[in-house]
């Protein structure tokens, strides 16, 4: 009868965003009488897991899940609720676990809440908080299912220590052809630099950049910060920058905990698509701009003069307090 969540890795090590799931699940298995198990795949040290919280592990080895496949993921997170009895799966908002959580939620026929960004309001019945309406307004959703699943929204809840012993348990869950008849032909990964749905920091350039040979500033900022690069829908149409990078409504979703637009004026969708995160610095010449209307934080002025001065204030900054 365990709180069950799917704790997402990478090359072997956890996501922040298992971390994350794993301090809320407990909170919620709390407040159920249970604790909480993980179902991982191929990751290493799950005894990690138990600094947040999780008392047991059902550890997947299997090669043919080293690519994620959202029908198989599906069916080895449903296998492991049955195993466990789970009637409350957690995962996160992740890209892959969007994928995967309604697969999920149609298999136990449970059902499915996503962008939740709280502990339950209530645990009988179930009721939980999320985002609704690109993140300008909540809603109370009651789960009335038996069985149900709960997508958290990245950076909603944060990292909650909580050491518990581990119980490691190999699992091998059953799988078919059927599971990997979607068949992934390669994947192209960027090494060496951060990327955006991992981030703390997110620093973000606009058409106001002028041109693909300015992000230099914009890639020493994200460099001192220890940021992720991004750009806007524009910068990224017109190949100033790769489309991998393009972040909003209509690129990647960013819910950091620090997000800096530099030249970005802030179109409904781009602010819709980043407007989760939990402080916005905005950087621009018209004080008009949309973007300073949702702004924690607005400086009204020319990039190539402010970047270069914020940068080396950063710089001070972190050498004396290295």
């Amino acid at each position: 009868m365990s709180v069950l969540i799917y704790a997402e890795s990478a090359e072997g090590k956890f996501k922040k965003v298992a971390l994350e799931l794993a301090s809320y699940a407990k909170k919620v298995a709390d407040a159920l009488g249970t604790t909480v198990t993980a179902v991982t795949v191929n990751a290493s040290d799950v005894n990690e897991l138990g600094k947040y919280g999780v008392s047991k592990v059902l550890k997947v080895s299997n090669d043919k899940l080293n690519i994620f496949n959202a029908k198989a993921y599906a069916d080895v997170i449903k296998q492991a609720a049955v195993k466990e009895g789970a009637k409350v799966i957690v995962l996160s908002s992740s890209t892959d676990s969007l994928y995967a959580a309604p697969a999920v939620a149609v298999a136990l026929e449970a059902g499915f809440a996503s962008n939740v960004i709280a502990l339950p309001e209530s645990t009988s019945p179930f009721v939980v908080k999320r985002n609704g309406f690109s993140n300008k307004a909540f809603n109370f959703t009651e789960i009335a299912t038996d069985v149900k699943v709960i997508a958290l929204a990245k950076n909603s809840y944060g990292l909650v220590e909580s050491e518990v012993a581990v119980a490691i348990e190999d699992f091998v869950p059953a799988l078919n052809d059927a599971d990997f008849s979607l068949k992934v032909e390669g994947v192209e990964k960027v090494s060496g630099k951060v990327t955006i749905a991992d981030a703390d920091i997110v620093v973000s350039g606009g058409r106001g950049m002028k041109g693909p040979e300015n992000w230099g500033m914009i890639e020493e900022l994200a460099d001192v910060l220890g940021a992720a690069l991004a750009c806007s829908k524009p910068v990224s149409d017109v190949g100033w920058r790769s489309h991998e990078e393009h972040v909003g409504q209509t690129g990647k979703p960013v819910a950091a905990n620090l997000y800096i637009a530099v030249g970005i004026s802030g179109a409904i969708q781009h602010i819709a698509g980043v407007n989760s995160s939990k402080v916005k610095v905005v950087i621009n010449t018209d004080p008009e701009a949309p973007f300073f209307k949702v702004a924690d934080y607005g400086i009204v002025g020319d990039a190539f003069q402010v970047l270069p001065e914020l940068i080396e204030k950063l710089k001070e900054f972190k050498a004396k307090n290295a």
